[in-house]
């Protein structure tokens, strides 16, 4: 069994995937080092070889550049999709700022260019096998129709349902017998973000790399 690795070998060792990802070269000892501020580059060449020890890269100590990173293949035929943390009142309804990070996934999951991810809290689609902590992936382009899972908006807070309609009202259905369906009155601020296009279940979730936000984002109500 491989040998696990420390904090900061760990930290070191997903920098070097990230870091060859996004320029297609590997970091050299010095960029470690500045990256990680470690003042001695002694300090990063025996971190490097205890990943090689350890038999997570190759190294060639002949080039400054020369390591490879062991199972590891530049991933084609992927997308990044936006995870929105917050819903913006009124338009547009995904603000930059709302915008926590990227989640690549290969793109025959992906129906079109404009889907997102939003996180789902509460256990109201249980029926439909949406799960407090799932990742939903909306698509806003897909139109909506009776029976469709939506993202929906309320105000500020967004919800995800299944829309029907009785006469002329629009009703959000839950797939759980114990929440109650949500009536849509005609003075209230509601919006449709999006068709549910899938779901994401993470049975164990790291720690985002430190160039992303250290608050938790706001999941969505379920």
């Amino acid at each position: 069994m491989t040998e696990p690795l420390t904090q900061l070998e760990r930290r070191v060792y997903h920098y070097m995937i990230d870091f060859l990802a996004e320029n297609t070269y590997q970091p050299s000892i010095r960029e470690i080092a500045k990256r990680f501020r470690i003042k001695s580059t002694k300090t990063v060449s025996d971190l490097l070889h205890a990943l090689e020890s350890k038999g997570y890269i190759q190294r060639d100590e002949s080039r400054s550049r020369g390591v490879r990173l062991l199972g590891f293949a530049a991933a084609g035929h992927t997308q990044p999709v936006p995870y929105y943390g917050r819903i913006h009142a009124g338009e547009p309804r995904l603000l930059p700022e709302n915008r926590k990070y990227f989640i690549t996934i290969d793109r025959r999951f992906v129906p079109n260019e404009d889907v997102f991810f939003l996180k789902i809290k509460g256990d109201s689609m249980v029926g439909r096998g949406v799960f407090d902590g799932d990742f939903v992936m909306v698509s806003p382009s897909a139109r909506a129709k009776d029976g469709d899972m939506i993202a929906a908006r309320l105000g500020e807070e967004a919800t995800v349902k299944t829309l029907t309609h009785r006469g002329a009202t629009i009703v959000l259905e839950p797939a759980n017998p114990t929440d109650r369906a949500i009536e849509i009155a005609p003075s209230q601020d509601f919006g449709v973000l999006g068709v549910v296009c899938g779901v994401f279940r993470p049975f164990y979730e790291q720690e985002p790399p430190a160039s992303f936000p250290e608050e938790e984002p706001q999941a969505i109500s379920s």
